[in-house]
């Protein structure tokens, strides 16, 4: 695994960790001490991003390794793995503060509404969110990591929730109405969800073997289209390993060719794939004779995109 891409993972989570840190204290203090739930349930959704800073040190720490024979892909997939875990706490999370607020408000148990200090912290809270969102999506795509930009994403989204939060409290001190914040902890619970669903559905993609991108694939079948005596690229498959490629692909070569000659032509298809494709970890070419009537039930061809 690139050194520079794993100390780029470590500063950027040690930046999360520590910005953070001082948020979630911040709007846990305040909401426990204005009264507001809304805030109180940003601040857990900034302990959250505690925890998710947390466990991408530790991240850091496995991608770093190399193959071994328990792994003899690298663990790079750890990332991944991590990601969707995160959404998952993610997503407890908001449920967790959409059946508070929401048992709060059907019961009328709570109409308390929030003193200044509310409203001072989600300002601080916003301005904090925005450079931690920068920080974390810029420094994703220089280490090309899903979990960075998957985190810068969330940030993202805290910033809105933060500004939902202001507005909310805001109108409950303007009109004198505590349930006001408690339908805004509503809205930011649900919203929580709704980002923790999409960054599971995007690992689970990768976790799956599976591709949204067919461009990639293109561009596969147009390598083996470059070198010459390569024909009929079919049962290829692609799958990504943190930020790198694994590729398998079938190709037809003249049945009357050498071992050796098919192998070079299989070198020269793998090296115009590199030439093509980025951060490829491993190509596994199979040589068939031309004409090969052999049913493969999986696999894409290019009648497939």
């Amino acid at each position: 695994m690139n050194k520079d891409r794993t100390s780029i993972i470590k500063t950027a989570s040690i930046i999360a960790l520590i910005g953070n840190l001082l948020l979630a204290g911040l709007k846990i203090f305040a909401g426990l001490f204005s009264g507001s739930l809304a805030v109180l349930g940003d601040g857990i959704d900034s302990s959250m991003d505690v925890l998710i800073a947390i466990m991408s040190l530790l991240v850091a720490r496995v991608i770093s390794k190399p193959a071994d024979k328990s792994h003899p892909w690298g663990h790079g997939r750890a990332e991944t793995v991590v990601t969707s875990l995160l959404s998952m706490i993610l997503f407890f999370a908001g449920g967790q503060l959409v059946l508070h607020s929401g048992q709060h408000l059907i019961e009328g148990t709570r109409e308390q509404v929030p003193s200044l200090i509310a409203l001072v912290a989600t300002l601080v809270s916003i301005s904090g969110k925005i450079f931690l969102a920068w920080t974390q999506y810029h420094l994703g795509k220089e280490a090309n990591s899903a979990m960075l930009k998957a985190n810068g994403k969330n940030m993202a989204a805290d910033v809105l929730t933060s500004v939902g939060v202001l507005i909310g409290i805001g109108c409950s001190m303007l009109f004198n109405i505590g349930a006001i914040d408690l339908i805004t902890a509503i809205l930011v619970g649900l919203w929580v969800i709704k980002n923790a669903v999409s960054i599971f559905l995007e690992t689970n993609v990768e976790l799956m073997d599976g591709s949204q991108n067919n461009e990639c694939y293109k561009l596969l079948f147009e390598a083996v289209h470059s070198v010459l005596g390569a024909e009929h690229p079919h049962r290829a498959r692609m799958r990504r390993i943190a930020i790198f490629w694994d590729i398998d692909l079938d190709i037809e070569v003249d049945r009357s060719l050498t071992i050796a000659q098919a192998h070079e032509i299989a070198t020269k298809v793998e090296n115009a794939v590199k030439e093509r494709i980025d951060h490829v970890f491993d190509i596994m070419i199979h040589i068939e004779p031309a004409g090969n009537k052999q049913v493969e039930g999986y696999g894409l061809s290019e009648k497939s995109l």
